[in-house]
């Protein structure tokens, strides 16, 4: 099948244009916070940061482009795309763990440090839930309102599984192909063994409602109107 931009009306191109102009522009801030920082103090403490948010993108990259094709997409298109979304969605929201980093360090104000990473760590968690929002929209034009919910609770709770791999077992994404036995290994051994591995269904479980409810919660707010819009 031809994939081609979909033809969106004015308020959907308005709606996108506007979405992608603020996450711009928070981003563009995480990006100054961390530069200041490094010339500030001549340290690159937090750099990594930006590698960070450079993978929370890939996934609302991937969403993007299928929420902007034209017409119905083959599973032959949406299943492989969508499988390698939910290899990198982690990543997204991954970055509130960040907030680990978090301490005291000489020559930069302890407040600043903790915008610097809480930026950060926002604009993690706004791509994911950009990008699950328009996931979800496709699985709702296709298999109906609750299988979309449905997929959504399983992305996120898939997701949380995931912040536990990348930071207590120090895996990343592309390990599926450069190390898929040790991490199949370690999957099969929490599944199998959920008593001795509790921290595992501890972070996901709760990581899972909290990313759950915040996204329910941007959900509705999305849906609010103004009393002249309706």
């Amino acid at each position: 099948m031809s994939m081609s931009v979909a033809t969106l009306s004015a308020p959907q191109l308005r709606q996108r244009l506007n979405l992608m102009l603020v996450l711009g522009a928070s981003l563009a801030l995480s990006v100054v916070l961390i530069t200041f920082r490094v010339f500030l103090t001549h340290k690159i403490s937090f750099v990594f940061l930006l590698w960070n948010l450079f993978l929370a993108l890939i996934p609302f990259g991937l969403s993007t482009m299928l929420g902007l094709t034209a017409g119905r997409l083959k599973a032959r298109v949406l299943l492989p795309v969508g499988a390698v979304w939910l290899l990198f969605f982690p990543n997204a929201p991954y970055i509130l763990t960040d907030l680990f980093h978090l301490e005291p360090r000489p020559g930069v104000p302890y407040w600043y440090d903790l915008a610097l990473i809480l930026s950060c760590a926002w604009n993690g968690l706004m791509l994911a839930y950009a990008s699950l929002t328009d996931m979800q929209l496709l699985v709702t034009r296709r298999l109906g309102w609750s299988a979309g919910w449905a997929f959504a609770t399983l992305a996120l709770l898939l997701s949380s599984f995931g912040v536990y791999l990348g930071r207590y077992l120090r895996f990343n994404s592309w390990d599926i192909l450069t190390n898929p036995i040790t991490l199949f290994y370690d999957i099969v051994s929490r599944i199998l063994h959920p008593t001795m591995h509790r921290g595992t269904w501890g972070v996901t479980l709760l990581y899972g409602v909290f990313l759950l409810l915040g996204y329910a919660t941007v959900r509705l707010l999305g849906q609010h109107r103004e009393p002249d819009e309706l």
